[in-house]
């Protein structure tokens, strides 16, 4: 993993983190938010190789990555979509 790559991830998730926290009206700090949105990001693009039908969609964040298009919005995509899907479920759960 380059660091472009990982700086990629660590972001997106992030962002994505802040955004499902915003959708729930979650009572988890922002930092705490982040945090799941990273966590919830990298776990969705390790899982998402094992998964058949979306193998494919999202960024390995094990591969080396290089600057090109693709890849690059695969990293975003993932870390995007996986850390707004675990801010989401958290916050559901976790209540206001």
């Amino acid at each position: 993993m380059d660091i472009v790559s990982l700086g990629i991830g660590l972001l997106s998730g992030g962002g994505g983190g802040l955004l499902g926290g915003k959708l729930t009206g979650s009572s988890m700090g922002k930092g705490a938010q982040m945090l799941t949105g990273i966590v919830g990001g990298t776990g969705l693009a390790a899982i998402s190789q094992y998964i058949p039908g979306i193998s494919g969609l999202f960024a390995d964040p094990t591969a080396g990555g290089s600057l090109n298009v693709s890849s690059i919005l695969g990293g975003v995509v993932s870390g995007g979509v996986g850390g707004t899907l675990l801010s989401f479920i958290l916050g559901k759960v976790m209540g206001k």
